[in-house]
């Protein structure tokens, strides 16, 4: 059980590296908000970490941008989360991974038990959890945006989602398989 714990931890702590890497990756649009692989990243530290320590991987990540590393798209500091045009997206993350890793961890049977369950229904299910997550991302952003920048919801809308929607459409199609594979192998080493 300690082992167990204490790789959850080193597995949190690496994935909150991961996230942290993840802004150096962009691809940058009109609209000022880069199209990144952090909330890919994040949603999958919830997704294969499960609730608990994915969300510790999202949170270490943000308490690092938050005291001064350049995590946030090259940016740094608490008002980054607070005062930024990106911070509702910031606090989805963490939201995000929280929720598909406990909608995995209650509807999605133990890789042990999964040979007597459909293979399909695991797809699914992974999906629904990469989708889930990705409209928590979206909503705190919108929100966060709007209130942040003044913005009413259509020009939010045409600035933080429709221009992100191909890009995130494809960033789920990555999970699922992602979340499939590696799942079963890192819930041997976290799994109680």
């Amino acid at each position: 059980m300690k082992k167990k714990k204490s790789t959850g931890t080193i597995l949190a702590a690496l994935f909150a590296a991961l996230i942290s890497a993840g802004c150096f990756i962009q691809i940058p649009l009109p609209g000022g908000i880069p199209i990144i692989l952090q909330d890919m990243l994040a949603m999958l530290s919830g997704m294969l970490l499960g609730p608990l320590y994915g969300s510790i991987a999202v949170f270490v990540f943000l308490v690092l941008g938050s005291i001064g590393l350049p995590v946030f798209s090259g940016k740094a500091g608490l008002q980054v989360i607070t005062a930024g045009p990106t911070g509702g997206f910031l606090i989805g993350y963490l939201l995000g991974a929280l929720a598909a890793g406990l909608f995995l961890k209650f509807l999605l049977p133990p890789a042990s038990a999964e040979r007597r369950h459909v293979k399909a229904k695991t797809y699914i299910l992974i999906t629904a959890a990469a989708v889930l997550a990705t409209v928590i991302v979206f909503v705190c952003g919108i929100i966060g945006f709007m209130r942040v920048t003044g913005s009413d919801f259509s020009k939010t809308l045409a600035a933080v989602l429709i221009p992100f929607i191909p890009g995130n459409l494809l960033k789920i199609v990555l999970m699922v398989p992602l979340t499939r594979t590696f799942r079963p192998v890192i819930e041997q080493y976290t799994a109680a």
